[in-house]
C-alpha cells in the first residue's frame, strides 16, 4: 500500500466517524440510541441487515471455504427465505406487539427474571466471542499486507468503530451499514473483474478451478459441484452435505434472525411490522446474489493458483498456508494503487459492520437486562440513559477486541469459525423462545435446564464427536433444549 491507498483508507474511517456525529447530535434517551427513534426506513434495515452477516468472516472465510472445498457454501443458502418467511409469521408480529428494546425481556414476562438473565448473559458472552473472530480475521489481514503489529491492526479497527458507534448509535450502525455495504460489493466486484482478466477471460476460470484438487490433497474438495446429497454431515466428508447445511442452515437462521438482539433490535427499529417485513423479505432475496458473488470471487482466486502456484508461497503463515489471506493477497500483489485502498476500505466495511451493531445490541442488553434490573432499578433520566447506554457500548467494544487475541485457532476458515460458535447455542436459544410462544406447558426450571443441557450437549458433540457437522448442532441442540 502507498500513500494513495492510505489516503483512501484514512478519507474512509473519518467519514464514518463525522456520519455518526452527525446522526447522534440530536439524540435525547436509550430509545433513541438503541431503536433510531423508530424512524428508519425498512430499506435501511434490510440493508443493514444484510450488511450484519456479511463481515470480514464472509469476505475473507467464504473464498477460502470455495478454494479449500469448492461451491457447497451456497447450499446454506437455501434456507435463508424459508427462515425469513418463518419470523415473519411467528416472531416478529408479536416482538412488535410487546414494544421490547431487549428481546430477552420475553423470557422475563413468559418464564421469569432467572430465564432472561441467563439467557442475556449467553448471548452477551458467546455474541462477543464471535465477534472477536472477526476483529482477529481483518487484524490478520492488516498485519500481512501492511506490516504492522497484530494488536496495532486490532485497535486501528476497534477504536474507530468503538467511537462512531458510541456517538451516533442505532441510526449510526443501520446508515454507516448502508454505506458499507455499497463499498463492500463494490470491492468483491473490483476484485472478481482484476482475477478474471488474471487467469485469461470465464472460460479459463471454469476449466483451470477443479484442477486444484491435485493441489490440495485434502480429500474435501468438490470443485465446482455446488450440491451434495452423498451425505449427511456425520462424517468428516460429508460435513457440507445437502441436508446438514439446509436443517442446520434453517434453525440457524431463524435464530439468528429471530432471537439474537443484535438482529431483533435493528428490526425493531423501523416504523411498524410491515416495515420490517419488508426489511426481512430484502435481505431474503439479496443475500444468495451476494454470496454467488463472493464465493464467485473464491472460483476465481483458485483458477489464478493453479495458473500461477507461486502465489501460494505468499499466503504462508510458519510452515502453513492460510487461505483466510488468498484475498487481501491477491489484491496488494495484482491490483492498481487506489483500487488497493478501495479493497481495504471494503474488508473495514465488511468488519465495521458486524462490531458496530454487536457492541450496540450488547449495550442495550446490558442496560436493560442487568443494569436496570440489578443495580438501579428507579426511573432514570434520559441524560442518564444515554451516558450509560454510551458506556456500555465502550466497555463491550474493549472486550471483543481482547476476545480477538484469542480465537486464532478455532479454525482454519474465519467463516466456518465464527459459525462454529454460534451454533453452540443457536439451536437452544431458539428453543427457548418457542417453548414460551407455543406452548403453555413449560416453566422456567425447564427452560434454563433445557438451554443449559443443549449448550453442553453442543459442547459435547464438538469434544467427543468432530465428525459430526457442525450445522447439525444447530439442530440437535433446539430439539435437546427444548425436549428437557
Amino acid at each position: 500500500m502507498n500513500g494513495l491507498d492510505w489516503s483512501v483508507v484514512v478519507v474512509y474511517l473519518v467519514a464514518m466517524i463525522g456520519l455518526s456525529w452527525y446522526l447522534g447530535r440530536k439524540q435525547a434517551d436509550a430509545k433513541d440510541y438503541y431503536l433510531g427513534g423508530n424512524n428508519l426506513t425498512w430499506w435501511s434495515v434490510g440493508i443493514s441487515t444484510m450488511a450484519t452477516q456479511c463481515s470480514t468472516n464472509s469476505l475473507l472465510g467464504a473464498p477460502a471455504f470455495v478454494i479449500t472445498t469448492g461451491l457447497l457454501w451456497l447450499q446454506y443458502e437455501f434456507a435463508l427465505p424459508i427462515a425469513m418467511v418463518i419470523i415473519m409469521i411467528f416472531l416478529l408480529p408479536f416482538y412488535r406487539k410487546l414494544n421490547l428494546v431487549s428481546v430477552y425481556a420475553y423470557q422475563e414476562k413468559r418464564f421469569g427474571g432467572g430465564a432472561r438473565t441467563i439467557l442475556s448473559v449467553t448471548f452477551q458472552f458467546l455474541r462477543a466471542f464471535a465477534t472477536g473472530v472477526t476483529v482477529y480475521g481483518i487484524a490478520i489481514v492488516l498485519q500481512s499486507i501492511v506490516g504492522i503489529p497484530f494488536w496495532l491492526s486490532v485497535l486501528l479497527l476497534g477504536v474507530v468503530t468503538i467511537i462512531y458507534d458510541m456517538l451516533g448509535g442505532m441510526a449510526a450502525v443501520v446508515w454507516s451499514d448502508v454505506i458499507q455495504m455499497a463499498v463492500l460489493y463494490v470491492g468483491i466486484a473490483l476484485c472478481v473483474v482484476y482475477s478474471v482478466d488474471a487467469v485469461g477471460g470465464f472460460a479459463a476460470v471454469f476449466e483451470e478451478f477443479p484442477k486444484l484438487e491435485g493441489m490440495l490433497n485434502n480429500g474435501r474438495f468438490v470443485g465446482l459441484q455446488a450440491i451434495d446429497f452423498s451425505g449427511f454431515g456425520t462424517t468428516a466428508d460429508s460435513a457440507y452435505g445437502f441436508w446438514p447445511m439446509l436443517f442446520g442452515g434453517l434453525f440457524l437462521y431463524v435464530s439468528y434472525y429471530g432471537t439474537d438482539q443484535t438482529q431483533v433490535q435493528r428490526e425493531m427499529s423501523s416504523r411498524n411490522c410491515d416495515d420490517t417485513n419488508r426489511s426481512l423479505m430484502l435481505n431474503g432475496m439479496m443475500r444468495f446474489p451476494l454470496v454467488l458473488t463472493y464465493c464467485l470471487l473464491g472460483v476465481c482466486i483458485g483458477a489464478y493458483i493453479v495458473k500461477n502456484p507461486e502465489f501460494l508461497e505468499l499466503l504462508k503463515d510458519g510452515d502453513k498456508i492460510n487461505y483466510n489471506l488468498a484475498v487481501p493477497k491477491f489484491v496488494t500483489s495484482s491490483l492498481p494503487h487506489g483500487i488497493i485502498g478501495l479493497v481495504i476500505v471494503a474488508l473495514f466495511s465488511a468488519a465495521m459492520s458486524s462490531l458496530d451493531s454487536t457492541i450496540n445490541s450488547l449495550s442495550a442488553t446490558s442496560i436493560k437486562d442487568i443494569y436496570e434490573r440489578f443495580i438501579d432499578r428507579e426511573p432514570m433520566a434520559p441524560a442518564k440513559q444515554l451516558r450509560l447506554s454510551r458506556i456500555f457500548t465502550i466497555f463491550w467494544g474493549i472486550l471483543i477486541v481482547v476476545f480477538s487475541f484469542f480465537v486464532g485457532g478455532i479454525s482454519d476458515s474465519i467463516i466456518e469459525a465464527v459459525n462454529k460458535v454460534g451454533s453452540l447455542a443457536n439451536g437452544p436459544i431458539l428453543a427457548m423462545f418457542l417453548l414460551g410462544i407455543l406452548t403453555r406447558v413449560g416453566n422456567q426450571a425447564g427452560a434454563i435446564s433445557g438451554l443449559l443441557t443443549g449448550l453442553l450437549g453442543n459442547a459435547m458433540l464438538w469434544i467427543f464427536a468432530p465428525e459430526i457437522s457442525w450445522l447439525w448442532w444447530n439442530v440437535v441442540g433446539f430439539f435437546v433444549a427444548f425436549g428437557v
